[in-house]
């Protein structure tokens, strides 16, 4: 029981940390921050799921935000997203 519970615990504290260190999307170009690069992704899934595979790069990348520039494809999406700092 006790191994159980610690497990929970583990995974709870890593869902938590990863979520504050994801970048956040923004529509237009943040004040006070700097475009630092563009990052690009793809996805087999849907349009939210292109999203995430942006943040988290955007996240890898030492972004805080990022706004998604483009995006296309049918059944195989790539998008790309400028990041800012």
């Amino acid at each position: 029981m006790k191994n159980i519970t610690m497990t929970l615990a583990a995974i709870a504290l890593a869902t938590a940390s990863f979520s504050t260190l994801a970048a956040t999307e923004v529509q237009s170009a943040p004040a006070g921050q700097q475009a630092i690069g563009v990052v690009s992704a793809s996805s087999a899934g849907d349009l939210s799921g292109l999203q995430s595979e942006l943040s988290a790069k955007a996240a890898q990348a030492g972004a805080s935000s990022y706004r998604i520039i483009g995006a296309s494809g049918d059944n195989h999406l790539y998008g790309t997203a400028e990041i800012y700092k």
